[in-house]
């Protein structure tokens, strides 16, 4: 599908495959590491995605002469697995209706609850010009495509603005923890925020972690032998299958990761001499970090704290990161020091009836977020001072 918008040629495009890297990137901003070209194309190629994963790539691009100026990665979705955002009791109510809720089109990084850049344009280019030819494109293959529903997610709250203002989409909030750098000299002046108590749980932590007689280091991803990679893989597919689900990566996906994306992995690692017992995968640009797949053989009392959060929070500071997101869920990284946000997303949906029941639930769930947010910050581990 190929429309002109505002002298803007807008495509939809089966697979990355159709983008060079170097023109996709120029237009991806500087702290996103899951939006850069290599990083979608591996849940391509591995067929993470495509295939019967029930996400087939539709992304849109608009164009000015040969030149890419806006992109926005998009996915007609078959199902609402692997979102984060969930959306389960519309579909279901929809059921109920005698509504088709599938397919969907969804905007996000599959898999991926992190908040970034959804809506890419080139820095010289009006953005309000090429948001609009970018959402034009999302509308026409809506309908064409025939589709219930549009949801942008994990946006930033520009981009949620942007959604609001030229295709009429509805602010939907949810939430999650994340822990901002104001200029800590080190993790001690860290902790030195931190209430007593607090403060003395979290020394006690990390000194149980250690208690293992584990050999713990943080390596970057162009460091990684190939039995680290197997390592990691193992371990994301064992937290998989321990919480019930199958995996959504597939094995090649990480042979993918290692061979294309690898300057912007970080993992921390437990080791028992040279065999790897636990580890965490973690991505890194700019001035973010983001914390993503866990695992372990065994056990091992507050290592997930020390792997999880301790070491890659110690690691921003020393880096001067200014923002780190450790994943969707979890209160118990409030007491670690990472605090609730508003986490934002976008949506349209075709059938007036659902449509109007959805926008009048939406501000009573916001209210109860914020409700939710203020109640769990009262209990955050900071000082009051």
């Amino acid at each position: 599908m190929t429309t002109l918008v505002a002298e803007l040629r807008v495509e939809v495009i089966p697979d990355l495959s159709a983008v060079a890297a170097t023109a996709w990137d120029a237009i991806a901003g500087d702290n996103d590491p899951f939006i850069e070209h290599a990083f979608l194309r591996a849940l391509e190629t591995s067929q993470s995605v495509g295939g019967n994963s029930g996400w087939t790539p539709c992304h849109v691009v608009a164009w000015q002469g040969e030149r890419l100026v806006g992109a926005m990665p998009l996915y007609r979705k078959r199902h609402s697995y692997g979102e984060y955002i969930f959306d389960w009791a519309w579909a279901s109510a929809a059921e109920r209706a005698g509504l088709r809720y599938y397919p969907k089109l969804v905007s996000m990084v599959p898999f991926t609850p992190a908040t970034g850049t959804r809506i890419l344009t080139a820095s010289d280019q009006d953005r309000d010009r090429v948001v609009k030819a970018l959402l034009s494109g999302v509308s026409a293959l809506a309908e064409s495509a025939r589709v219930s529903s549009v949801h942008l997610l994990f946006l930033s709250q520009e981009e949620l603005g942007l959604a609001q203002r030229h295709a009429g989409f509805m602010p939907r909030t949810s939430s999650q923890f994340h822990w901002d750098n104001p200029g800590y000299r080190d993790f001690d002046d860290y902790l030195d925020r931190f209430r007593s108590a607090l403060r003395k749980q979290v020394r006690r932590e990390r000194r149980e972690a250690l208690s293992h007689g584990l050999d713990i280091r943080l390596v970057s991803g162009t460091e990684l032998r190939e039995r680290d990679w197997d390592a990691l893989r193992g371990f994301y597919r064992d937290t998989c299958l321990r919480k019930g689900s199958g995996p959504y990566l597939t094995d090649a996906f990480f042979d993918e990761l290692a061979s294309t994306h690898a300057s912007r992995v970080v993992a921390v690692m437990a080791f028992n001499g040279e065999r790897a017992v636990a580890g965490t995968l973690n991505f890194e640009k700019g001035k973010h970090l983001y914390g993503r797949y866990w695992g372990a053989t065994e056990e091992l009392p507050s290592l997930h704290f020390e792997l999880c959060y301790y070491r890659l929070i110690e690691h921003a500071i020393e880096r001067g990161i200014t923002h780190f997101e450790a994943g969707a869920q979890g209160e118990h990284k409030l007491r670690r020091g990472l605090l609730p946000v508003a986490i934002h997303s976008a949506h349209w949906i075709a059938h007036p009836g659902l449509s109007d029941a959805i926008a009048e639930f939406l501000p009573r769930e916001a209210a109860a977020v914020q409700r939710e947010m203020a109640m769990l910050s009262e209990h955050g581990p900071f000082r009051r001072d």
